[in-house]
């Protein structure tokens, strides 16, 4: 179950508010939501819903063992048992297939594949349940008896199948006491129909565009430049609009049932650097990584370099069990290291504008890396872009396109940007100012939701094209 179907609109999510609201307590709450969350995540994963649940057992004894025998042996036993087990689930299900194809590619052997399925989010929940354990372990959050807040930590389904990877301290006291006033559930409806409008209407176009040019239109080698260019621009958009769309409504949704998720995103193509990108785009990962693999390594006191290039490997590999996506994290380690060492100070001299379109075109190129996973395919790709290899510049097909398709780059490239969320918020803060009071106001972003609904409704009932990139993640 998606959160941009009719089915969770109009079917799970009014029933699970309804039933959450209806229930007298908090621990009745709690547990309500946990199990509508197990429902939402069984419903596209009805066998995996078994290895969640077990996850959630080893992390929840590693933890109370961790607390029971604080500076003992058997806390760091468990701690290493609970790595060692996350890190294996991990392995064994996301990159079982890939170490076996690359050891018989090396080796000439005939090991077979592990048959297994890759279970939705497990990318993410994995590491939240692993964080838990480190956290517990290095006292820097209490241990959580009750087995049942415990599995709505890891279940909650927000955040359960693409993020923002939830760390327990975020939610800890959350999950001992929330409450919801109407300014807050009315922010969440309207984060939530944000990210909606995100996934829906720029999104899916964009995803559309991308998918009839490179997969449907038959061999990238007949695109021009100017459809290659149309092409990687709109599928940068889909990726941003498609994941950051997600982790809106992810926190649009948290916030009705009283809690309140760390941002995800922070308008990353409006950065002026690499550096900065990555503090904006998916900043739950990069801090991951940050607070648990590149700190502990040393950090920026020893072997920064070599540190960087570890946390980078892997944050490509964390994307995909495939050597583009391991290619895609280096070459982010390459331009990240040449910023800091080489010329970072020359940037801060150069227009912010400069920088933000010489950004854009970097973290572009990476797109072509990330989309194929077949590397003569992206060196194909990198040919049509530049005009290498007999690509023609136009065509009247590929005219045709880009007249077609010049709107939704304009919206997007809009979107992109904090302009529509200065707009909405000038507007409710100048009902204020003139005297008009909340209750215009609430009155305004009702419209503009229901408005919102409305069309996003239309557009799911018109198209059968509304992927989740990141849930192959």
């Amino acid at each position: 179950m998606v959160f941009s179907s009719l089915l969770f609109l109009y079917v799970f999510l009014p029933v699970t508010l309804l039933i959450y609201y209806v229930s007298p307590t908090l621990k009745l709450k709690n547990i309500a939501l946990a199990f509508l969350s197990l429902i939402f995540y069984a419903w596209g994963e009805p066998l995996w819903v078994i290895l969640l649940i077990v996850s959630s057992i080893v992390d929840y004894v590693n933890g109370r063992v961790i607390g029971r025998y604080r500076g003992k042996w058997q806390a760091k036993a468990s701690l290493v048992t609970s790595i060692i087990i996350n890190l294996a689930l991990l392995g064994g299900f996301k990159y079982g297939n890939f170490i076996i194809d690359n050891i018989n590619a090396l080796l000439g052997t005939s090991i077979p594949n592990t048959g297994l399925t890759l279970p939705i989010g497990i990318s993410f929940y994995t590491f939240q349940t692993m964080s838990y354990s480190i956290d517990v372990y290095k006292g820097e959050v209490k241990v959580q008896k009750s087995f049942m807040d415990f599995l709505l930590f890891v279940s909650l389904f927000p955040q359960l199948i693409a993020g923002p990877i939830l760390r327990y301290s975020e939610i800890e006291k959350q999950l001992q006491g929330r409450t919801t006033t109407l300014r807050g559930f009315t922010y969440g409806i309207t984060r939530f129909l944000v990210g909606l409008g995100k996934k829906v209407l720029l999104s899916n176009y964009a995803s559309a565009v991308v998918s009839k040019l490179f997969e449907q239109s038959g061999p990238i080698a007949g695109l021009t430049v100017t459809q290659s260019w149309l092409g990687m621009i709109l599928y940068a958009f889909h990726i941003y609009f498609d994941f950051s769309g997600y982790s809106d409504m992810a926190i649009g949704l948290s916030h009705m049932f009283g809690f309140e998720y760390s941002e995800n995103f922070n308008y990353p193509y409006t950065a002026t650097s690499i550096t900065d990108f990555w503090r904006r785009w998916h900043i739950s990962l990069s801090s991951f990584f940050r607070d648990y693999v590149y700190i502990p390594l040393g950090g920026n006191r020893r072997y920064q370099l070599r540190n960087m290039l570890i946390v980078w490997g892997l944050t490509g590999l964390w994307h995909g069990a495939s050597w583009n996506f391991v290619l895609w994290g280096l070459y982010f380690f390459v331009f990240l290291a040449l910023e800091k060492y080489i010329y970072g100070n020359l940037l801060k001299k150069l227009p912010s504008a400069l920088n933000a379109i010489m950004t854009f075109f970097v973290v572009l190129m990476g797109w072509v890396l990330f989309y194929f996973t077949d590397l003569s395919a992206a060196g194909q790709m990198f040919g049509n872009l530049f005009g290498i290899g007999g690509a023609s510049l136009l065509n009247t097909e590929s005219r045709l396109m880009l007249t077609n398709n010049i709107l939704l780059i304009a919206l997007c490239i809009i979107g992109s940007t904090p302009l529509p969320a200065k707009i909405g918020r000038s507007l409710i803060s100048n009902f204020d100012e003139r005297g008009f009071g909340s209750a215009l106001s609430y009155a305004t972003v009702l419209v503009g939701n229901t408005a919102l609904l409305f069309i996003c409704t239309v557009s799911l009932i018109g198209s059968t094209h509304n992927p989740f990139i990141y849930f192959r993640f």
